[in-house]
């Protein structure tokens, strides 16, 4: 395997501080953000597993010079709004040239979680030392080794999840880093998944700096650096506009995560909010220490749900890149639930608290825009990881899904019905997709009527999945809002909790929301996803 690394960029005589109009502007930002889509229709075209080809559980991005955000495909909110410290993590701490890239999947420099892969190449032009931009993506392997299948598991520290990378250089001028990859692949259990994801990884980045060196060459060096540096002053300049438009206050509220499956719970989470003279603060001062179990969040998780949510507060779209937040400061304490440190496990808390971080975000600006702010969605990705041997196909396999839940309503709009929102975006594994691939049979899925809450607009109602295990298998369950409620918004009523069962011999018993176990073959683990909160108080018959 080679990167090619002959990438050539031809000089403008444009200025590198002239000014790009409207239409300019608005042509450069699709042309950018059409790069990261292009990675991204590359990752899930080549990717090996099913979930990178079916669920399209991975991000891709195009940063400038000097490591910042200008442009982001439509991908995974939790993915996006933290991959900038990933990549600015790798360009502090290794020298990159032409040809390399660099990998990293440590939550402690940018990360989310372990199986979240994240790999960085820089993009040089002819003539240029220094890269011209940057371009990345993370994807989600399926299983990254750790205690359990899918690197998932209930754990109480990260040495328990999986491999943990900080940023190395996993191809050096265009030559593959064997260690680095025989390392790779010795920790985990399905090493065709990974080496097949992987590879699909590294040919998205090559389609991204291809793209990007072509824009170069046609609109000329310095008007793209002019434009990138541009698109983030506009988008800084529309989130002051959309912060100016809300009243001045200090809007507080808190949310509950149900528990860290080891007895912690339920644990709070608590924000303030100022704002006032289009800036904003968003202090998380008053959230639970960190736990024992997984549904710790780093810093830049916290970090990205606040992109998320300040992002949709804006009346019209604003470029997802590093301007946005500059006039936002986040304060996350360290050592808490919200800012975990060290050697904390925080599989969970990418996947989960990420979730009840928007929430709680969402219930402090109801205060501030009641008017765009809906209800609490499902607020879980209910994570199932099955994994085992495959005794038909004679292989390992890893299992893992995230399953779509209800939609909290808003004015004017119920919610919708069985979908991955907020921080999650990546789509269900096809009935067929699963059947065909692991050694597993779906015997019910459907959505969960009723679930949603009801109101003046009901919220959307959860899923049900059913799946029976054809072999022995080993399954973690993470997930959330089994024992707290969606909540409803301006008088509307709560979206039913979700609930687990395993059904053994036709007997179903209830799981808790978090647990490691072992299914024999005819066992059947059965989700049933929360539904979303309603707006409003029901209309009087």
């Amino acid at each position: 395997m080679r990167l090619r690394t002959g990438l050539r960029g031809r000089r403008s005589t444009n200025s590198s501080r002239q000014r790009l109009d409207p239409v300019e502007l608005a042509v450069m930002n699709n042309r950018l953000a059409a790069i990261a889509e292009e990675m991204g229709v590359v990752l899930g075209q080549t990717g090996y597993s099913p979930n990178i080809k079916e669920r399209r559980d991975f991000s891709c991005a195009v940063f400038d010079a000097e490591g910042e955000l200008v442009a982001q495909a439509a991908h995974i909110p939790v993915h996006l709004g933290s991959t900038p410290l990933s990549v600015r993590a790798a360009v502090e701490r290794l020298n990159l040239g032409p040809g390399d890239v660099a990998a990293l999947n440590d939550p402690f420099a940018g990360g989310t979680h372990l199986p979240d892969v994240t790999v960085v190449m820089p993009v040089f032009l002819r003539g240029q030392k220094k890269p011209f931009a940057f371009v990345a993506n993370r994807a989600h392997h399926a299983d990254i080794g750790g205690m359990a299948p899918g690197s998932m598991a209930l754990s109480t520290e990260i040495y328990q999840e999986g491999l943990r990378l900080p940023p190395v250089k996993m191809i050096v001028g265009g030559q593959p880093n064997r260690d680095i990859f025989e390392l790779f692949f010795a920790n985990t259990r399905v090493r065709e998944e990974r080496e097949g994801d992987l590879r699909a990884q590294l040919a998205a980045l090559q389609v991204g700096a291809e793209r990007t060196v072509e824009l170069a060459e046609t609109a000329g060096y310095a008007q793209v650096g002019a434009a990138m540096e541009e698109l983030k002053n506009y988008a800084d300049r529309l989130m002051r506009s959309t912060l100016r438009a809300l009243k001045p206050g200090t809007y507080e509220a808190q949310d509950f995560l149900d528990d860290d499956g080891f007895g912690t719970g339920p644990i709070p989470l608590r924000v303030a909010i100022r704002i006032r003279a289009g800036r904003a603060v968003i202090d998380f001062t008053g959230s639970a220490p960190q736990v024992r179990g997984s549904v710790n969040a780093n810093y830049a998780i916290t970090l990205s749900a606040a992109f998320y949510v300040m992002k949709c507060l804006a009346p019209e779209t604003v470029p997802a890149n590093e301007g946005l937040m500059r006039s936002i400061r986040v304060i996350a304490p360290p050592g808490t639930i919200v800012n975990a440190l060290p050697p904390a496990a925080v599989a969970g808390g990418n996947v989960e608290t990420s979730q009840r971080i928007v929430d709680v975000l969402f219930r402090a600006m109801a205060q501030a825009a009641p008017d765009l702010i809906p209800a609490a969605s499902s607020g879980s990705m209910s994570n199932l990881t099955i994994g085992g041997y495959d005794t038909f196909r004679s292989r390992h396999f890893s299992y893992y899904e995230t399953i779509a839940g209800g939609v909290g309503a808003a004015r004017g709009h119920p919610g919708a019905s069985g979908l991955h929102t907020h921080m999650t975006n990546t789509l269900n594994t096809p009935i067929e997709a699963l059947e065909a691939y692991y050694p597993m049979r779906i015997t019910e899925y459907r959505v969960r009527r009723g679930s949603g809450g009801h109101g003046e607009y009901d919220g959307g109602d959860g899923l049900v999945r059913e799946i029976e295990c054809l072999v022995e298998s080993n399954v973690s369950l993470l997930s959330e809002r089994r024992v707290t409620a969606p909540w409803g918004l301006n008088g509307g009523g709560d979206g039913q909790v979700g609930i687990n069962y395993l059904i053994r011999k036709g007997t179903p018993s209830k799981l808790p929301g978090k647990i490691n176990m072992q299914l024999a073959p005819g066992d059947r683990i059965r989700i049933e996803t929360p539904g979303g909160g309603a707006w409003g108080p029901p209309k009087k018959a």
